[in-house]
């Protein structure tokens, strides 16, 4: 008789114990009022960050209008403008009617090819481009001329005219795109 009295105790007990540990848990569980005062408080603990947009437009573009003349659009960061002057500088050289006071050499600007696998894209706005210069790399670049794109390809260490440079000669053209394979 002892043991059943002690088996209904200690089961007595634990039931309580789980009884008194359950209540205490919803007390503890249960959420406070939400403050309706700072939305960022309230994103702060989202479980899903927003999202970083890569737009690919080219960093200071304003900037470099202003005080270069030369208007860069988008690229992957590969081709990048470079000073004339510096021998790393000149990847790929355009010759433009263009003279702007913030040239590093007058009538041309000079871009730089960065990466390891020598590709990448730029894209921008260059009117009166006559000439194109490669150094190491070969070069596709499009040009606009009277509403129409053309694409034209220059190969490495060679010299390309277009538009008025070109046989034969054509009107004025813009440059629009810069792409490096390779």
């Amino acid at each position: 008789m002892i043991s059943r009295a002690r088996k209904a105790l200690t089961v007595g007990v634990i039931s309580g114990a789980a009884a008194v540990a359950g209540v205490f848990t919803l007390a503890v569980a249960q959420a406070a009022p939400q403050s309706t005062h700072n939305a960022a408080q309230q994103s702060a603990g989202d479980a899903n960050p927003p999202y970083a947009v890569e737009t690919f437009d080219y960093p200071n573009a304003a900037k470099i209008l202003r005080e270069q003349g030369i208007l860069l659009r988008k690229g992957d960061g590969h081709i990048i403008l470079a000073d004339c002057q510096a021998p790393d500088g000149q990847d790929i050289q355009v010759s433009t009617g263009v003279n702007h006071p913030g040239q590093t050499k007058t009538g041309r600007y000079c871009f730089k090819v960065t990466g390891t696998g020598k590709t990448g894209y730029l894209t921008l706005e260059l009117p009166q481009v006559y000439n194109i210069m490669t150094g190491d790399v070969a070069v596709q670049a499009d040009l606009t001329s009277a509403g129409k794109t053309q694409s034209v390809d220059v190969p490495k260490n060679f010299t390309k005219g277009v538009g008025p440079g070109d046989t034969p000669p054509a009107g004025p053209t813009v440059l629009v795109e810069l792409r490096v394979k390779g």
